[in-house]
């Protein structure tokens, strides 16, 4: 009874998380396209991880300063604010392509993590691996909905969806405060009592770097993004070729074929992640373990990229992204999680908010820096996608790696652990 209404209000919580951001992404996709092309959108991963150093370094800040609901609360309202800005701005006529590119890129990033933040401060090591799996149900039901109802009111425009998005975000900060009652009245004199108290002192830059495990995790996160990133420039220019074909051809409005194409691939994207979440992630996790779950995703990238090497068609390169795409919000994304449950509170949210934000970007700048050297020396598409196979072998050494970590790390005692990451 204790542990249903949390799990429930976090599936929910994340869910419409999910579908928030899914109506950003949608309305994102034709003004940065459209308004700047595929290099400029790989391009200004440059520009999020910039300001993410400046964002991260406020977020610990603040973390040091206000417990962790103030924080929550802080944080999400000021994203609301954003939105209601470009709202504004761009009904008026003010290009945002750029800007409001930079902005998801980073709130995207942001609220996620503080979601699994929390999530993981809830809940032991032992509840986490078997409530995460039906917990990130509502993260890939989320997504399938956001794209669904996105594509469905992409008429209204993207600019109307930012409303709808920020009013769901105010709803998700009332169902954060409901679990955050619950576990600090539930476990007043408990583990969890430390959550009506500000965090620690300590950089999240610097916890990440003296610590082996917390270093290789930020390895893992680099590289899976940077060849993550990648898949995505080169899906987005097929996609231009053939949206500007459609427009010569057949009179089809580039910024409608745009719109329609990537609403279909969140979809089939999340669709399959929800197909996995429900009858695979629970399963493979409990039965072949975090360490094996690791090494899936990146096996299966190596097979798909290798295949759209030697056939680099749209349809070929839609296939393998939505199956890339569905494994990361899917199992990949349940174990990561999970691989935070025995880490300390001041890692949870500083050393998480680092690696899950910046060190992101940071694999997003290194796919925009192929992309720019690449593109300056006329690198076919095979190339790029031959130099993504390649990193795709590095993600899988550094997935066995964690894995190791992992295993070690969970054998010791958990005050050893709160020394150890503290």
């Amino acid at each position: 009874m204790g542990e249903a209404p949390t799990a429930l209000l976090l599936t929910l919580n994340v869910f419409l998380i999910l579908t928030a951001y899914y109506l950003l992404k949608v309305a994102r996709e034709p003004l940065i396209l459209l308004g700047g092309g595929a290099e400029v959108k790989s391009y200004a991963s440059l520009g999020q991880s910039i300001l993410l150093v400046l964002v991260t370094s406020i977020y610990g800040w603040l973390a040091t300063r206000v417990a962790r609901m103030a924080l929550i609360a802080w944080v999400s309202g000021f994203f609301v604010a954003n939105l209601v800005v470009f709202w504004a701005l761009g009904e008026r006529g003010v290009p945002l392509g750029v800007p409001f590119f930079l902005w998801v890129g980073i709130f995207n990033v942001m609220t996620v993590a503080q979601f699994w933040s929390f999530a993981a401060d809830v809940y032991s090591e032992e509840q986490g691996k078997r409530l995460f799996p039906i917990i990130g149900i509502g993260s890939s039901v989320g997504a399938v909905a956001g794209a669904w109802v996105a594509d469905e009111l992409l008429f209204l425009g993207p600019f109307r969806l930012m409303l709808v998005a920020s009013a769901l975000l105010i709803v998700c900060v009332a169902l954060t405060y409901a679990v955050h009652r619950r576990d600090t009245q539930h476990s007043a004199h408990g583990p969890h009592h430390a959550a009506k108290s500000p965090l620690g002192g300590g950089n999240g830059f610097a916890l990440v770097l003296r610590d082996k495990y917390l270093l290789l995790f930020a390895g893992l996160i680099f590289v899976l993004n940077w060849v993550t990133k990648t898949g995505d420039y080169v899906l987005d220019r097929k996609l231009l070729d053939a949206a500007h074909d459609a427009a010569l051809n057949h009179g089809v409005k580039a910024s409608l074929y745009v719109g329609q194409f990537k609403a279909r691939y969140f979809e089939w994207v999340n669709v399959l992640g929800v197909v996995l979440q429900l009858l695979a992630v629970s399963r493979v996790i409990k039965y072949l373990g975090l360490r094996a779950a690791l090494v899936i995703m990146p096996v299966v990238s190596l097979a798909g990229y290798g295949t759209a090497f030697v056939t680099p068609a749209l349809g070929v390169l839609f296939g393998v992204r939505v199956v890339e795409s569905s494994l990361d919000y899917s199992l990949s994304n349940t174990t990561r999680q999970a691989l935070w449950l025995l880490t300390s509170r001041d890692a949870k949210y500083k050393a998480k908010q680092v690696i899950d934000t910046f060190v992101v970007r940071a694999g997003d700048v290194m796919s925009a820096g192929l992309v720019w050297l690449g593109s300056r020396n006329g690198l076919p598409l095979q190339g790029f996608i031959g130099a993504t196979v390649v990193l795709t072998f590095q993600w899988l050494l550094l997935a066995v790696l964690l894995g190791r970590a992992y295993a070690r790390l969970s054998l010791r005692p958990p005050v050893a652990l709160e020394v150890a990451h503290s």
